[in-house]
């Protein structure tokens, strides 16, 4: 009975004890000489920009406090004050201290009570400040250098400082295993990549530093840290990662953005943050093939676990997501009905205003029928201002470098409907000899611009001999390189 009740007890204690610490918030009191009647605003990090969390009044003393009743999440913070000046502390469990500093200078007078990250932080600004200051004073000497020798001799020393500091950093997080700030200053510094080995030939291996730099760039980087989005580090990190160090090329990219998404689990903050920027990102990249990318995050993550957005979003994305999965590089593209209108239909209705009027000229044709080793499908309208320029550029294209070939072909598909339509597809055509080409319409539907998600035009997609979409939402300018760059692909193989 006794064991029972001191269980109970010992249940009782710990919950009060842990409500109490969580009901503790923050409270930072602070002096600073110098400032005073004024207002200070408490704010943090994330990534590049501030976002202010507190603003308190500044008495003739100097003194205010910082204070709320719930724990700020951790990071690094920053205290802005009158005339843009601020600076930076960092928080984590322990959000109660104090700290007195001077407005003449305040990296060397600060004092921390209370908070070792910060009385660590700060230590380490006063030695940064101390090296930019022999940096600069490198800098200049270089500049006034007499001669290279010279030159070369103060290069060095600056490079020797840029090791001094990495080594100052190590010695700091050995010293302070388990504070927040060894774990903000790690995340600073790049991993030391060890020499190539020799090959059987007694050659460096030319990729080894490369795939070992890949492999552990994130060592001292730790994703899953929440403190480290709220600093200005995390998003130029990870999307440096993304864009420089993996190679851009969407099978190389999705195992490492499903890799990223699932660090970022350990937060739900830092999950949403990493949702939304990598989808964004790629949504709206203007690189061909990137939309499969965004595509597999819409599927596997957004539509199912983006708790935040409303159901009108993930119905559009849904939506969006099932035009687009058709239309992804290397499935074979929709076959759509078509009416391939001839080259002496447009000469004679020049001339002849009913024949120019009527819709039903032309022979009834499926795009899968065409045979060609590759099909540039070109989806435009006469009224657009845009394939104005664009298409007959394509066709001069064609006509100097493309049409000798005899193994390309242009499907050039009108988008106006309507005897209106017609009439303005009659007069361009005309206007631009586009004689020697597949000039192409539907009169009786507008199915292929579903097909094909037509919101815009111009819109070229290159198709290869089995009809698979090998090139995309391209300019005119890039049609001839992308089918010689196919060329040599397929000649590899």
């Amino acid at each position: 009975m006794n064991n029972h009740c001191n269980k109970f007890l010992a249940i009782i204690l710990f919950a009060t004890f842990t409500a109490s610490v969580f009901s503790q918030g923050y409270e930072i009191k602070f002096k600073i000489n110098g400032l005073k009647d004024t207002t200070v605003i408490f704010g943090h990090w994330l990534n590049q920009s501030m976002y202010p969390d507190d603003t308190v009044f500044v008495n003739k003393n100097g003194e205010g406090v910082f204070k709320g009743k719930t724990a700020l999440p951790g990071g690094m913070y920053i205290v802005y004050l009158p005339s843009t000046r601020y600076f930076e502390i960092l928080l984590d469990k322990d959000q109660h201290f104090y700290f007195e500093s001077d407005t003449s200078d305040f990296i060397n007078t600060v004092k921390f009570k209370g908070s070792d990250d910060n009385q660590v932080f700060s230590d380490f600004q006063k030695y940064m400040k101390t090296l930019k200051e022999r940096a600069d004073d490198l800098q200049e000497k270089i500049k006034n250098a007499t001669g290279d020798k010279e030159r070369e001799t103060f290069r060095s020393q600056l490079k020797n400082l840029g090791d001094e500091r990495i080594a100052h950093i190590k010695k700091i997080i050995n010293d302070n295993p388990g504070l927040w700030v060894s774990s903000f200053l790690k995340a600073t510094i790049d991993i030391d990549v060890p020499e190539a080995p020799l090959l059987a030939d007694g050659k460096k291996d030319s990729v080894w530093q490369y795939y070992y730099y890949r492999n552990h760039y994130f060592d001292n980087f730790n994703v899953s840290d929440a403190r480290l989005l709220r600093t200005p580090l995390y998003e130029d990190k990870i999307m440096t990662f993304i864009n420089k160090v993996i190679p851009q090329m969407p099978d190389s990219i999705i195992p490492y953005v499903d890799l990223l998404i699932e660090k970022s689990r350990a937060d739900s903050n830092l999950f949403r943050y990493m949702l939304i920027t990598l989808f964004n990102h790629f949504a709206t990249s203007n690189i061909m093939g990137m939309d499969a990318i965004y595509i597999h995050i819409a599927d596997k993550y957004y539509l199912t676990q983006a708790w935040w957005s409303d159901k009108k979003f993930l119905d559009d994305l849904k939506d969006r997501v099932e035009k687009a999965k058709p239309l992804m590089l290397g499935k074979v593209a929709p076959d759509i009905q078509l009416m391939n209108v001839p080259a002496d239909h447009f000469i004679a209705a020049e001339t002849d205003t009913a024949l120019k009027r009527y819709p039903h000229a032309g022979t009834q044709f499926n795009l899968h029928d065409v045979n060609s080793k590759y099909i540039v499908l070109v989806f435009w309208e006469a009224d657009c201002g845009h394939c104005k320029t664009a298409i007959p550029k394509l066709h001069d294209i064609y006509e100097k470098s493309l049409k000798s070939r005899g193994d390309v072909k242009i499907v050039a598909v009108s988008t106006l409907f309507g005897e209106d339509g017609k009439i303005k597809w009659v007069d361009f055509v005309n206007k631009n000899k586009l004689y020697d080409w597949i000039n192409a319409w539907n009169p009786y539907s507008y199915q292929f611009k579903i097909e094909y998600d037509i919101s815009s035009t111009p819109q070229i997609f290159i198709l290869d001999k089995d009809k698979k979409i090998v090139a995309k939402r391209i300019g005119p300018e890039n049609v001839e390189g992308l089918i010689k760059m196919l060329d040599k692909i397929n000649d590899s193989k």
